[in-house]
């Protein structure tokens, strides 16, 4: 009975895995990046020990760091950098790589009307599930096995690097089963992301507020397990345990959910709407806006928490540069002041980050039309043109918001180490500056979903190029013209260097341009 109830897992298994061979791939790689990059820039930034221990005991005490990244432990050795930089970003990279897998290939299948076609052949009734955990379980490991290797070739101590790596696994063993009991809770695949992401960010904010105040609250969260195993400070393998009993126990329930509902829908009714829609949901603006609501707060709240811990960094940027030209280059991009350079440095990175928000929302139409909705818009009485103006206005001044929200961050983190309120609202300006660049990238994603829906994906690359140049640039002594295709290159560091009204009018311009031919382009090809 129970083999029947698997039937047919292993030939979906191969289906979800011929499709997710480039995530897993891309995802793999990038987190086994964010653990190396990080013993590999400590090296650089700190080549002598007083200066790291210098570094390290200035983080030590600083309580907005540690609630943004971890406990501080054995900060002056490179391998303890690298678990206290990168695991809990990690852990929350890969919670939310798996939430896409499970829905994908759960919820998102029964939304479509696919799992129908798939159940009504010899298919058991835990297969698709079972499938899903099985390729986001894929994931993991081959993510968890990339740092292993990348850590412990670097080289760092072998089993250290291996609990990280291990511990990354379970960690998205963990957030794999939250993701499955959310699918079989509620009907859409938008409502069981909500969950999943809800679940990862209290399980971040759960070891936050343990680490910095109230050390119980970090024994409630997956990734407070993880920084649990102290990886290069005092390894242990005991949390492995918690891991492992939670991530059973999810997939437990999630199993015993599934038996208890039908296909297609989820245990929570789904509450019928008004008769009449709002105001704001009367014209196609307030639509884009309702669609995009979720992903415009959760960019904002991150980033206004970024920025806190970065303009928190403001009264020791001296300590946290050190003395190597590397680190002088990377943090402060050459500028001779070391806080304003420093600042300008944070800027732009919040800025690049904001970039990526505003990529992925001018690629929002996409989605709606492979999901069919965009036609079922496009049957009233509605211009291709008007909808997808709609989406980019919402983009546009989403963008903005989000850049407001992460200059308030920087300067509320500053003006509590400074104890000046007027700092608080600094950084707003600055932060604006760099308005033309992420909007001239999303004018890009904009004319790349236009042309070549299939392949928008390639809407990325500008962004990379981008973070090359910025990080990268003087390193690999890259030329003056591929250092030009990243339109941050353009701008001056603001407040390191005046504002140029020159130049932001310029890269608004190209974005007008750019975008004016996605506009066009979209409307002389069919939908879908």
């Amino acid at each position: 009975m129970t083999s029947g109830l698997f039937t047919g897992t292993l030939t979906l298994w191969a289906k979800a895995l011929k499709g997710d061979r480039w995530l897993v791939l891309g995802w793999g790689v990038a987190l086994a990046v964010l653990y190396w990059a990080q013993a590999w820039s400590i090296d650089r930034l700190y080549p002598g020990e007083g200066e790291l221990a210098r570094m390290a005991a200035a983080m030590e005490r600083n309580q907005a760091m540690i609630a943004l990244a971890g406990p501080a432990r054995s900060l002056d050795t490179v391998g303890g950098q690298v678990t206290w930089q990168a695991s809990a970003f990690g852990a929350v990279l890969l919670g939310l790589v798996v939430m896409v897998v499970v829905t994908r290939h759960t919820r998102a299948e029964e939304e479509s009307g696919r799992d129908d076609l798939v159940r009504s052949a010899v298919v058991g009734r835990f297969a698709p599930p079972a499938a899903a955990v099985l390729s986001a379980l894929v994931v993991s490991v081959f993510s968890g096995a990339l740092v292993t290797l990348s850590l412990a070739t670097y080289p760092l101590e072998v089993a250290d690097s291996a609990a990280l790596g291990v511990g990354l696994v379970l960690c998205g063993l963990c957030f794999t089963g939250t993701t499955l009991v959310a699918a079989q809770l509620v009907s859409s695949t938008r409502a069981a992301r909500g969950i999943a992401g809800a679940v990862i960010a209290a399980a971040y904010a759960l070891r936050a507020v343990g680490d910095v105040s109230v050390p119980a609250l970090s024994w409630l969260s997956p990734i407070g397990w993880y920084q649990a195993m102290h990886p290069f400070s005092g390894l242990r393998w005991w949390p492995v345990l918690l891991l492992l009993a939670a991530g059973a126990a999810n997939l437990a329930l999630a199993g015993a959910l599934l038996v208890r509902r039908d296909i297609g829908a989820g245990l929570v009714a789904s509450r019928p709407g008004p008769a009449r829609a709002g105001s704001a949901l009367s014209g196609t603006v307030g639509l884009a806006w309702r669609l995009q609501r979720g992903g415009i707060i959760g960019w904002s709240v991150g980033l206004f928490l970024t920025g806190v811990a970065y303009g928190a960094l403001g009264t020791e940027v001296e300590d946290l540069v050190g003395d190597s030209d590397l680190g002088l280059e990377m943090m402060t991009q050459g500028v001779p002041d070391l806080v304003d350079g420093f600042f300008a440095t944070m800027l732009l990175m919040l800025a690049l980050l904001t970039a990526g928000f505003a990529t992925s929302s001018m690629l929002r139409p996409r989605s709606e039309e492979e999901s069919g909705l965009a036609e079922l818009v496009l049957s009233a009485p509605l211009a291709r043109g008007r909808w997808l103006l709609s989406w980019t206005l919402v983009t546009v001044l989403a963008t903005l918001l989000v850049l407001v929200v992460a200059g308030l961050g920087i300067g509320a983190g500053y003006a509590f180490v400074t104890a000046d309120p007027v700092q608080a609202v600094s950084f707003v300006l600055p932060q604006l500056q760099h308005a033309p660049a992420v909007l001239l990238l999303a004018a890009v994603a904009r004319l790349v979903h236009a042309l070549a829906p299939r392949l928008a994906s390639l809407a990325w690359a500008p962004l990379v190029v981008a973070v090359v140049v910025m990080f990268f640039g003087d390193l690999l002594d890259l030329p003056q013209w591929v250092r030009w295709l990243s339109p941050f290159d353009h701008l001056p560091l603001v407040p390191a260097e005046d504002a140029s009204l020159a130049a932001s009018a310029a890269l608004l311009g190209v974005a007008l341009a750019v975008g004016a031919a996605g506009q066009l382009a979209f409307r002389r090809r069919d939908i879908g």
